[in-house]
């Protein structure tokens, strides 16, 4: 598959984050506060809850359901720290943001 086009800069503000669907993969786009752009599962790897329906807090993203915490710029977990999320690699060319999310799956943690 290889780098497709997502959003542009102006479509996902510092301090936001927004789903997406990449070559039929759901993508939660992170801007964090710092500026930092990153791509990630979208969903908790706990129990499939969206995470774009958390709380983000720099680069922290919390969960709603169960309150676990995840560095997303890392993709490790704070809380519990055995949990990880996916990360896809990222790009921005003029203004234009775009992912790929060959051969990179979501990760999953039960406990």
């Amino acid at each position: 598959m290889a780098f497709q086009r997502v959003c542009t800069l102006d479509d996902l503000w510092q301090g936001e984050m927004m789903n997406y669907t990449v070559g039929g993969i759901d993508v939660l786009l992170v801007h964090t506060d710092a500026g930092q752009l990153v791509a990630t599962q979208a969903m908790c790897p706990h129990q499939e809850v969206e995470l774009v329906q958390g709380e983000l807090s720099g680069c922290i993203l919390t969960c709603r359901a169960h309150l676990w915490r995840f560095n997303v710029v890392e993709g490790k977990g704070i809380n519990p720290d055995h949990a990880e999320l996916a990360i896809y690699p990222i790009k921005v060319e003029d203004d234009v943001v775009y992912v790929d999310v060959e051969g990179v799956e979501p990760k999953f943690a039960h406990s």
